[in-house]
């Protein structure tokens, strides 16, 4: 158990020196259906491109590496109870679904569930964009405004072994889902 806890303590802390931490600047949902930006690296260099659909039904948008090849989709999942959207990968597979749980006014819970592998758990403040998405106790990213220099920016910071492009499509869907008509 004590060792569990100090594995999980260890790996977290790696956040806090930058040891294996891949860190990005994402745009605010100050974008709408139609609208693109870039997802940046520390430097400021452009990485991905958000490419936000416009004249679908549902609410679209595909991640594009620099090469303007597709990474990732994010789609909205109309007509749901509960708030969801999808994210699928390069060939429109999906491999993740991100989901609002109904909790209440004051605290939202969401989960990121992988189609192969662990479903990943978010806590923290979603509106102020300041959470992290873990995997049983494990960071295996963080959302801050703190880091980002412009006002409609916020920083993204990726662990060791995280999948990059289905935790930046998580963040799209969760940015999109919790500013809803920003």
């Amino acid at each position: 158990m004590f060792g569990a806890r100090r594995a999980r303590r260890k790996a977290n802390r790696a956040f806090d020196r930058g040891e294996g931490v891949t860190r990005y600047r994402m745009r605010q949902k100050a974008l709408s259906i139609g609208d693109d930006y870039w997802i940046d690296d520390d430097e400021g260099e452009h990485l991905y491109k958000v490419d936000g659909k416009a004249l679908r039904l549902r609410k679209t948008f595909v991640l594009e590496n620099r090469d303007g090849q597709r990474v990732a989709a994010v789609q909205s999942r109309p007509a749901r109870i509960k708030e969801s959207m999808e994210i699928e990968d390069a060939h429109g597979n999906r491999i993740a679904l991100v989901k609002k749980a109904l909790v209440g006014p004051v605290r939202d819970r969401w989960s990121i569930k992988q189609e192969n592998g662990p479903e990943l758990t978010v806590h923290g403040n979603i509106v102020d964009h300041e959470y992290t998405i873990e995997n049983d106790g494990f960071t295996v990213a963080e959302i801050s405004k703190k880091w980002g220099r412009l006002r409609d920016t916020y920083g993204l910071a990726v662990g060791p072994g995280g999948d990059h492009a289905t935790v930046l499509a998580a963040a799209i869907a969760i940015d999109t889902m919790a500013h809803p008509g920003d």
